[in-house]
This record gives structure tokens, sequence and C-alpha cells, in this order.
């Protein structure tokens, strides 16, 4: 890996998407999204150009090929086998050359809660920007995301439990490379801090419908302060955040288990069924009924 230079500053404006170049919402309803680095990189000429991720952390896998990565302003380019990690919030982009194989492996932070609760503490290795070789676990590291996207792709008997496998597999390996080096605190990175332990407190608590002054309360800040960092790296209020979680767990409860209408609406902490309804179909554009419906 070889530096090529400092970026140029970037604007004051970065683009938040879900997934590059889609201005829907995430795609699936599951936690993750895995694909090759040929299938959405080949649509935009091999360039992904400056963006950030406010829901989902990232490893991009570096099998073959060039790539020159921009992370937080600087610019390095890898031309080995490599997993780069990208952080939530973390403002980066790829120019890869023409022909580059490997994967990119996107995690929602609700999936991130659930893996750190069986780890037993933070994944360190996932908070912080930075290149791994692979070196001479590239046979296994292949082998691993091949299969991943094999998984993620297929509707095979216990799906889910396989890719969760899997994933758990690569981030054992992932955090047995040892501890990322600290990086300088900023305003910058002071204010996704902040929105990294709301992202934690969210999945803790969301079905307790805490209202937003106690979010802001164990925070160490205002409501105010709280509702810009969201509009921020967000685009919507600390509000709206807490409703999108919610409204993710409530499709992902119809679609996935077979709870009623009112058993959804139950676990998720709402006082009556008609309330449930009437979120869910302000959020999500229709009824609870309708989108049973129609995932059937």
């Amino acid at each position: 890996m070889k530096r090529a230079g400092v970026a140029t500053p970037q604007s004051d404006i970065v683009p938040v998407f879900k997934l590059y170049g889609e201005q829907i919402g995430w795609p699936t309803p599951d936690l993750l999204h895995c694909e090759s680095i040929l299938q959405r990189s080949s649509l935009y000429e091999w360039h992904i150009r400056v963006h950030q991720h406010a829901e989902l952390v990232q490893l991009l896998y570096l099998h073959k090929g060039q790539a020159e990565i921009e992370v937080e302003g600087e610019r390095y380019v890898v031309n080995e086998s490599s997993i780069q990690v990208v952080p939530s919030l973390c403002v980066h982009g790829f120019r890869f050359s023409p022909g580059t194989q490997g994967y990119v492996l996107s995690l929602a932070l609700p999936l991130l809660s659930k893996l750190e609760a069986q780890f037993g503490g933070q994944l360190d290795v996932l908070s912080q920007p930075g290149c791994i070789p692979v070196k001479r676990s590239s046979r296994h590291i292949r082998s691993v995301f091949t299969t991943l996207l094999e998984e993620y792709t297929h509707e095979n008997d216990a799906r889910e439990m396989m890719l969760y496998s899997l994933l758990g597999v690569l981030l054992v390996w992932l955090n047995r490379q040892g501890t990322p080096s600290k990086v300088i605190e900023d305003k910058s990175e002071r204010k996704r801090g902040v929105l990294r332990q709301f992202a934690r407190l969210v999945e803790s608590h969301y079905r307790e419908h805490l209202s937003l002054a106690e979010y802001a309360q164990r925070l160490g800040v205002s409501t105010t302060h709280l509702n810009c960092l969201c509009r921020e790296f967000h685009g919507a209020s600390a509000l709206s955040v807490l409703h999108q979680r919610l409204l993710l767990e409530a499709k992902r409860s119809l679609q996935y288990t077979s709870m009623t209408i009112t058993q959804v609406s139950d676990y998720l902490g709402f006082s009556d069924v008609t309330y449930f309804s009437r979120f869910f179909r302000k959020r999500g554009g229709m009824t609870p009924k309708e989108f049973k419906m129609k995932m059937q």
C-alpha cells in the first residue's frame, strides 16, 4: 500500500446515501447487503465518488486489481489483497482499475449492535477507518466473501443463520488483526462520536419510546444540538431517525415472523394497534395489513 498524497478539501455538503447511487431506502429487509465490486462500480466507470453513510458500516474486500481509496480527506493506493473498513459517517470514495475483483459488504447499525452484544463489547476495528492486508489469509477470506455473496443472493434453508455465522467468522478475523491506531480527535470526529452513541442508545431503547429529551440527556447534549447533528449527517431530525428504526423493525416482524399486526404493535411498545397502524401508514406509505399482503 502506498500513499498518493492528501486529497483536496471536501465541500461543505457531502451526499449521504443508503447505498451509493441509490436515492431509495435500504433495498432489502436484511440488515446486511453484499455485492461484488463489479456489480456497482462498473455502472459508474469504476469510480465511486466521495459520499458517506449515516446508518452503515462497510467492508470493502479487494481481491485482485488496484484501488485508489479516499477516506476523510486522504488518498492512498492499494494493490494487494486487503479489507478496507469504512465506519458509519466516514467520508469516503473509491476509484478502481477496470476489472478489479472483490466484494463490498454493508452492515446496518442494528445488526452491528446485535453482533457486539455477542462479542461482549464494542468492535473497535469497525469504529475507525483502516486498510487491513489479508496476506496469508487470502484464500480463507476470499472463501468467506464468496460464500457470503452466494448465501445472500439465494433463499436457502437457514439462510440468516448461515449469513450471520459467516459474518461472525469475518469479524473475529478482523478483530484479531490488532487495535486500529488512535485517530486525532477534532470537532468533526466528536460530532460523529455523539451520533454513534445515539445509534447505540436507539438500538437498545427504541421499543421503549423514550423522549428525545431523555436521549439527549444520556448523551450529554441538548435536544437542539442532537437534532442539528442528525440533520447534518442523516438529513433528518432525531425523531425521524427513531421512527425509521421502529418502521424497519415493524416491516421485518411483519415479513419474517408469524406475529399478527396486534402482536407486532405490542412488541414494539405501541399503546394500541390503531396508533401503530397510523404510524406505519404515515411512515411506510401503506397500512400494516397492505404491507403484509404485499410481502406474501
